[in-house]
């Protein structure tokens, strides 16, 4: 009875042990496949990946067809001396300056008249014969020049009529005698010229302040192709400053004498010839 019962539990035992120790039958797996996540893609035999070609520039083509015109740059070109600026007869202005002399000439040595306050709106009617000098004349009971520097201007300075010299005039005193140019010599290695001219003495209360120059030499000399203008002031009797050829406009210049009622002259620079 014994033997009877213990071998059934035998053939159960060895049936579970065979369960557990034998190996489960996976599907066959190709060689040429990949898992990738939990599907099996099929891998090509040869698998070449694609090489960008490379150049040294990159072309790109617009989708946009239509045409447009590039914008001007900001920087604009210079215009050649002997070319002729539009004119215009006058130009409004403000004063951004707190007070901004209005001399009787076209520079900050010339006899001071009045000062303009800020904002003060006025009308420019014209400018100096150069093309490096900023000033223009402002229309006036009496006509007065400030230096454009110390505005802002509904347009270009540049526009304006060239009035000085010939339109515009300096007052003449009745108390001093116009001087007379003695010499101009010009250096032919340097280019500098040097101009001089008779003395006159100012009496010590006909000067307008501690600094009132008493001759204003008015220069119109060439520089790098330009016609430059330069009222040099100064009180002894001879200016000097360069002066180079290629200008399309002939140098030329005058000297006046100040003291605070007016000017006396101008005495005519004969011009020295280039080498």
């Amino acid at each position: 009875m014994r033997q009877t019962l213990i071998l059934p539990f035998l053939w159960i035992l060895t049936s579970i042990a065979c369960q557990l120790t034998s190996t489960p039958t996976l599907p066959a797996v190709s060689e040429t496949a990949v898992l990738t996540g939990t599907a099996l893609l099929p891998i090509p035999d040869t698998v070449t990946p694609p090489v960008p070609s490379v150049t040294s520039t990159v072309s790109v083509t617009p989708t946009n067809t239509s045409t447009e015109t590039p914008a001007p740059t900001e920087t604009a070109s210079p215009i050649p001396s002997d070319t002729a600026l539009p004119t215009v007869e006058s130009l409004n202005a403000k004063v951004t300056a707190n007070r901004l002399s209005c001399r009787y000439g076209p520079g900050p040595d010339y006899l001071y008249l009045f000062a303009l306050r800020a904002t003060a709106n006025i009308k420019l009617i014209g400018r100096v014969e150069g093309e490096n000098w900023n000033w223009a004349l402002v229309e006036n009971k009496v006509p007065c020049w400030v230096k454009a520097d110390f505005l802002t201007v509904e347009g270009d300075v540049r526009n304006l009529p060239v009035v000085y010299p010939g339109v515009a005039k300096l007052p003449i005193t009745p108390y001093y005698p116009p001087s007379e140019v003695t010499s101009a010599t010009r250096n032919n290695l340097t280019n500098e010229v040097t101009v001089s001219w008779v003395e006159i003495p100012i009496s010590l209360g006909d000067y307008e302040g501690d600094n009132m120059q008493t001759y204003i030499a008015e220069i119109w000399r060439c520089q790098g192709g330009q016609l430059i203008f330069d009222p040099l002031a100064t009180r002894i009797p001879y200016v000097t400053f360069l002066d180079e050829p290629g200008c399309s406009q002939p140098s030329h210049g005058q000297v006046w004498v100040q003291e605070k009622h007016g000017y006396a002259g101008p005495a005519e620079i004969p011009w020295p010839e280039y080498p």
